[in-house]
């Protein structure tokens, strides 16, 4: 799944080629693709045409496009994007051929040559309208209000995160997925943050101290944004921007993905383990596993 990196990087690209145009027709190819539209295709259309849109905006892993409106409300609906495990984004001109795996088209009201396109090869993903969060001037839709602040967040709080990461009776690993607690950080920035920090996935989050947690914190904005620098991280070629270019920053990647090869800090074999229908890699030398009441 694309974590923080990832969708920053379309959202970036959304913001430079997209942003400030107004929909001028939309094609629904496929009906999965705007499943959580339950109203239906020929109501998601409708609701585009005519609409310009906003600024384009993220929260973690969750990227959104506000439908401008008149008025000092703001903005009062918006298209929330889920990019699933295989969704892309594309900005393409209007005679490029149309990719496999087309979902959604939408064309604008101008003379630039492009159109948006949403294409997933495996249907998980797909394109929704809801409304907005009353007065909230970056229009975040209502269905994702429960979402933490992430990291890269100017307003996110340090200090309600440590005191809530105390009260968690939970792992720390489990804790950083917590997107109630904490948004943007999957599996694969989890390890490459904890890696950093010298600690085990299986921490308890109590045993951790402020300067500890202060730590880890500093150490997952430093992963992110040096996998933003070079584009995120792209395994295969599903992840990429919204010029279908991938990411290269699986190859600067220390823990996530490096069974069996030397760590990079003190030459011991990296270990895999099954983990919550994933995997954990970890150096079990420089992250060793917790000992009972331990803390630092």
């Amino acid at each position: 799944m694309p974590e923080l990196p990832e969708v920053e990087v379309v959202r970036r690209g959304l913001e430079r080629w997209v942003c400030g145009r107004t929909v001028a027709a939309v094609d629904v190819l496929h009906p999965r693709a705007i499943r959580r539209h339950l109203a239906g295709p020929g109501d998601f259309a409708a609701q585009l045409v005519g609409r310009r849109l906003g600024t384009a905006r993220r929260r973690g892993k969750y990227l959104w496009l506000p439908l401008e409106t008149e008025g000092p409300t703001g903005p009062d609906r918006a298209i929330l994007a889920h990019l699933g495990m295989s969704g892309q984004l594309l900005v393409q001109p209007h005679e490029a051929p149309d990719e496999k795996h087309l979902r959604i088209r939408i064309r604008f009201a101008d003379d630039a040559g492009t159109e948006l396109r949403f294409v997933d090869q495996r249907t998980f993903g797909g394109l929704s309208l809801h409304d907005t969060v009353p007065g909230d001037p970056e229009g975040l839709p209502d269905v994702i209000a429960h979402i933490a602040r992430d990291p890269l967040d100017p307003a996110f709080d340090e200090a309600a995160f440590h005191a809530a990461l105390r009260r968690r009776r939970t792992t720390i690993k489990r804790a950083l997925l917590d997107q109630s607690l904490i948004s943007g950080v999957g599996n694969i920035y989890a390890d490459e943050a904890l890696w950093r920090s010298r600690l085990h996935y299986d921490r308890s989050t109590a045993t951790l101290t402020r300067p500890r947690s202060t730590e880890l914190l500093t150490h997952i904005r430093e992963v992110m944004n040096e996998a933003l620098a070079v584009g995120g991280t792209s395994f295969d070629s599903l992840y990429v921007n919204v010029n279908g270019e991938s990411g290269y920053f699986d190859r600067s990647l220390d823990a996530y993905g490096r069974e069996d090869e030397p760590c990079r800090r003190c030459g011991t074999a990296m270990r895999r383990r099954p983990w919550m229908n994933r995997s954990s890699y970890f150096c079990p030398r420089c992250q060793r596993p917790p000992r009972p009441h331990a803390a630092s």
